[in-house]
Order: structure tokens, then C-alpha cells, then sequence
């Protein structure tokens, strides 16, 4: 059993660094990979395509079942390849996720984000400044160390419009999923619908996190992505692991 953790836009796999350090800990092995546009591999376009190819790469690579686990876009990217793959999937955890991509509310996020791009840095000093008021010091370190792709914005948001996270947990069945949000995450206005769509879901609403919940809590997040993995997987979580 491998967990695969997808990033958020703009971020990169080092985005995961606490998560990865859980998991190791636990003896559980994992697998973070960068997605086009971003990371390593800024300077590739960012496509749905393209994110598609390198999620199910890295899980041809772990060469077995996968627990994936994404937040934001990586928690739509999850969904939308755990419902397609012919590989293997034990478990899904999608993690600020749980507002469809569509309408009124995806382009205003689009021309937002255009008009942040047209700033002289490119929004740089904007991002800096949020990252550093709403995340705990180690968790902006863990960002920094991969690099924020700024100019991602558009291409990504634009590509997740054709994603319906409803239609993708359907098509999971029975598959255990793990919904988690946190208190005050602006994209949990659809948590209970997409609940009802899962056959074998659980929803988990954590205290005092916003929309990067993995990051500003942490603790709480590995203890829910390991409960997940010992379920799907008896006996992979080494005993006394970290949370």
C-alpha cells in the first residue's frame, strides 16, 4: 500500500513535507509527485491531460494499491483520476474540495487571479504576504522550499471547470473516501452534497483550519490520513506511527 499525495495550485510536492514525515514514520510508503506548472516542472503547461499522466505515472511506479490524498486542486485532480484509473485505489482523501468548480463563483476566482498576474511582481509580494498571516511559520517554509507557481493560475482554474467531483465520486462505488475541510474553508459550501454522493464516504470538519488545512493543522490531517490508510490496509501502519 502507497499513499499518493497530490498538491494544491501553486504549490508543489514539498507542500506534503509534514505528511511525508507521518507516513515515513509509520512505515507506510509515499509518493509526491509535482504536477505540470508547478515544482520541478514549472515550465511544462499545466493541462488536465497532463496532471492526469503524472498522478497515474507515480502510481505505476508504486507498482500496487494507492491511497491518494490531494488537497484543493489536488483534491479535485484525485477524485477526477481515482474515478478513471484502471489502477488500483483503496482509499481516497480530498481535501478542500467540496464546492464544485463551475459558474459565477469559478470565473470570479479566474479574473482575480488575471488582474493579481498583472501586478509588477506578478503577485509575488501578495502571496508572500498571505502565506506568511494565514499559514504557521514551518508550513510556509515547507511552500517556499518547492517555489510558488504564480503564472499556473488561469490554466489550472480553467481546467478544472471540466471536472464534476459529484460524477467522480459516484463512479468510485464502494471505494472508502475521506471528505476533509477545514471550519473556516470557503470551498466546503457543498460538503453534504457531495457526501450523499459517496456509497462508503465520511466527512471531517477540523477546528480552527481554513482552506489549507493540511498545513495549518497538520496533526489533525495525519491522524485522518492514517486512519484512512489502517482501514484500507490492516497491518500497514506500523504501531505507535506518527499523526
Amino acid at each position: 500500500m502507497t499513499v499518493l499525495l497530490v498538491h494544491g495550485i501553486r504549490a508543489s510536492r514539498t507542500m506534503w513535507l509534514r505528511q511525508l514525515t507521518a507516513l515515513e514514520e509509520a512505515g507506510v510508503p509515499a509518493l509526491a509527485p509535482d504536477l505540470p506548472g508547478h515544482g520541478e516542472r514549472a515550465a511544462e503547461p499545466f493541462t488536465l491531460d497532463g496532471a492526469h499522466a503524472a498522478i497515474e505515472d507515480a502510481a505505476r511506479s508504486a507498482g500496487g494499491a494507492v491511497v491518494v490524498v490531494g488537497l484543493s486542486l489536488g483534491g479535485y485532480l484525485a477524485l477526477h483520476w481515482a474515478a478513471r484509473t484502471a489502477r488500483p485505489v483503496a482509499g481516497v482523501l480530498a481535501a478542500g474540495c467540496s464546492t464544485r468548480p463551475r459558474g459565477p463563483g469559478l470565473a470570479g476566482y479566474r479574473r482575480v487571479a488575471r488582474l493579481i498576474a498583472r501586478l509588477p511582481d506578478g503577485g509575488r509580494g501578495l502571496n508572500d504576504t498571505l502565506a506568511r498571516l494565514a499559514l504557521p511559520r514551518e508550513a510556509v517554509a515547507d511552500l517556499d522550499a518547492g517555489g510558488m507557481a504564480l503564472g499556473v493560475m488561469d490554466a489550472a482554474l480553467a481546467a478544472v471547470a471540466g471536472i464534476d467531483p459529484v460524477a467522480d465520486l459516484r463512479a468510485l462505488g464502494d471505494v472508502p473516501v475521506r471528505l476533509v475541510n477545514g471550519r473556516w474553508d470557503h470551498f466546503r459550501l457543498e460538503e453534504r452534497r457531495l457526501l450523499a454522493a459517496c456509497a462508503n464516504g465520511r466527512l471531517h470538519v477540523v477546528p480552527g483550519a481554513h482552506h489549507l488545512v493540511s498545513l495549518v493543522r497538520p496533526a489533525d490531517f495525519n491522524r485522518i490520513m492514517l486512519d484512512l490508510v489502517a482501514e484500507v490496509g490492516p497491518g500497514t501502519v506500523r504501531a505507535g506511527g506518527s499523526g
